[in-house]
């Protein structure tokens, strides 16, 4: 007795040029850059001009970040059902610039009444994560589904270092831009910068998606037949996507919650100036940058994505004991050496990492990539969102308990050094566990073959 299995189309398979890998790296420097305003001069605008609590900055980062939780797999899924990811991409684009307009258009609103410009802040930071989750999902659908094994280390470096590279043009144009600060200026600022970055996406994406997908969906996820649910449940029961799932989970949470508290305890512990504490943070950062093109050239030799993804995770988490203990050695230049080598662990743990989720989708031919990375997206996405406001909030509980401000940094890093040993474990695991699943189908094919 045979049982029929709705047929996949599968195209030639064609891997992209590096240069087309690097142009839809731009893509994602475009999203980063719009983005970007939010977390940094608007962020200050509302605390520093307005006089507002840095909670309400702080919440509309996480509520960016939140509904991102819920669309990326839907919108990943539906773009799986698309003959085409472009569209996606530009669509979401364009919906993320009318986001960062419209955060910035509520500046002036709340100047004058808080709660509307509050209200109006928080539908804008809603429809900017919607964006991101149109574009950002189908993007890195479409860089793993058409990117050679070989060149998703690479791919993964090119884009996050483009993200960076993004960020910083954008944070320094429009510092220059901003003098003399108006509420005119800091929209128009925003609105040149979704312009741009729609401009930089359509460029960057002009005839890089020629042809069919190389795989498309069962017909029957195809034609809709499937619900998002079902084939949510399906991808979900992958235990190598749990996994891998909770690792980036995991890792995210540990890697975010750094964010507001590496200058502080600079200067509480060290008597670090505002210019020297910002000085560690280039020095962590550019630590970073290091690590991934290390990561990356070293990961296209070897491949073994999720050992490089473990062994960046294991690098920090010893990374963090150490800084737990430099108060003790006193030692300026050992703790920016310290600070130096968690940036190039980090480096290594994101080309794993990025480079993983492109492998997990990309090996895959039941043509679901952009779902899977929707889940994995959620995932990070839910990390940053409660990662960010935990760090400093562990800070302050743990100083009141254990009445030290050091004590608490230290409390916080400790914590984090667990949650990064605990996120190796886990992208060894997903490893193992992705293994384990392959071969069970292969002999689930072998047994087919021989009943039929």
């Amino acid at each position: 007795m045979t049982t029929a299995v709705a047929p996949m189309v599968v195209a030639t398979e064609s891997g992209m040029s590096w240069w087309q890998l690097t142009r839809l790296g731009f893509v994602q420097a475009a999203i980063g850059a719009v983005v970007v305003l939010l977390t940094t001069t608007i962020n200050r605008v509302i605390v520093v001009e307005l006089g507002l609590p840095a909670l309400i900055p702080g919440l509309l980062v996480a509520l960016h970040f939140g509904v991102q939780l819920f669309l990326r797999p839907r919108l990943g899924h539906d773009s799986d059902r698309s003959t085409r990811r472009t569209p996606w991409i530009l669509g979401g684009l364009l919906v993320c610039a009318l986001g960062g307009v419209g955060v910035a258009a509520s500046i002036p609103v709340m100047a004058t009444n808080v709660a509307l410009g509050v209200t109006l802040a928080s539908l804008a930071s809603v429809i900017l994560g919607a964006g991101v989750s149109a574009a950002g999902t189908p993007l890195l659908a479409l860089m793993s589904e058409r990117a050679k094994p070989s060149q998703r280390a690479g791919a993964a470096a090119i884009t996050w270092i483009l993200m960076i590279v993004g960020i910083i043009i954008t944070a320094a144009t429009s510092g220059m831009l901003l003098d003399p600060f108006s509420y005119t200026r800091l929209i128009a600022i925003a609105g040149g910068i979704g312009g741009a970055g729609l401009v930089v996406a359509w460029l960057a994406t002009w005839g890089v998606e020629r042809g069919p997908r190389p795989i498309m969906p069962a017909k029957a996820d195809h034609d809709g037949a499937t619900s998002f649910a079902a084939t949510f449940r399906t991808v979900w029961r992958e235990p190598a996507a749990r996994l891998f799932s909770g690792f980036i989970f995991l890792a995210m949470f540990a890697y975010s919650a750094q964010d507001l508290i590496l200058e502080p305890f600079a200067g509480i512990a060290f008597g670090m100036t505002p210019g020297e504490s910002t000085k560690l943070s280039g020095a962590h950062h550019g630590g970073v940058l290091v690590g991934m093109i290390v990561a990356a050239l070293l990961a296209t030799r070897t491949g073994q994505l999720r050992h490089w993804a473990a062994a960046g995770c294991a690098a920090s988490a010893l990374s963090y004991l150490a800084m737990v203990a430099s108060p003790a050695l006193s030692s300026v230049t050992v703790f920016t050496a310290i600070v130096v080598v968690l940036g190039l662990s980090n480096g290594v743990f994101a080309i794993g990492a990025i480079g993983s989720m492109m492998a997990l989708t990309g090996d895959k031919t039941d043509g679901r990539a952009g779902l899977r990375l929707g889940v994995f997206g959620a995932a990070q996405a839910l990390a940053y969102a409660v990662g960010t406001m935990s760090g400093a909030a562990g800070v302050d509980l743990a100083r009141a308990v254990l009445a030290s401000p050091v004590r608490g940094y230290l409390a916080v890093f400790a914590v984090q050094a667990v949650l990064f040993g605990a996120s190796a474990w886990l992208a060894m695991r997903s490893a193992s566990s992705e293994r384990a699943t392959e071969v069970f189908q292969q002999r689930g094919e072998m047994l087919s073959a021989v009943i039929q």
